[in-house]
């Protein structure tokens, strides 16, 4: 089974680059991982909006694995806590099809990225910049690995 995050938006700040990539190793141990960054559509003072979403929603769609199981992050779905989180990856794993994670743009997915989504995964009720999401993401998931691993870093 191969993971993949695909993310909109480019050039990460040093902090979270910095910081998915460690995770991004210790977790490509156990769970192989790949991300795709997309490029934002275009924002801003005679643009229109509704033209961005739908163009960053193509370019997810069209990056997606065939067949994989797709878990949008979005602030209207479910919250699991890590452990939900677990066996959950416990679960996609045996099913033996690759594992998308996708994260939107500033303003969110589009209405066809989350009709293509199997799961809609809310990392609670604080809104987060998505920067900020692929970290926390990427954390996440390894501390689901390791619990599924039975290893300690996990001690809630």
């Amino acid at each position: 089974m191969h993971t993949r995050i695909i993310s909109v938006g480019e050039r990460m700040p040093g902090w979270v680059a910095e910081g998915f990539a460690e995770y991004h190793k210790r977790l490509s141990r156990e769970w192989p991982l790949e991300l795709v960054e997309i490029r934002p559509g275009a924002r801003g003072k005679g643009r229109d909006l509704q033209r961005a979403i739908s163009d960053e929603g193509d370019a997810v769609l069209a990056a997606l694995p065939r067949d994989a199981h797709v878990v949008a992050l979005d602030g209207r779905g479910k919250a699991w806590s890590s452990e939900d989180l677990a066996q959950h990856l416990a679960d996609w794993r045996m099913l033996g099809r690759d594992l998308a994670f996708l994260i939107g743009g500033p303003d969110g997915h589009a209405p066809a990225v989350l009709e293509r989504a199997d799961r809609r995964w809310s990392l609670g009720a604080l809104t987060l910049p998505h920067m900020l999401v692929r970290l926390v993401l990427v954390e996440q998931l390894y501390r689901a690995a390791m619990i599924v691993a039975g290893h300690p870093y996990h001690r809630a």
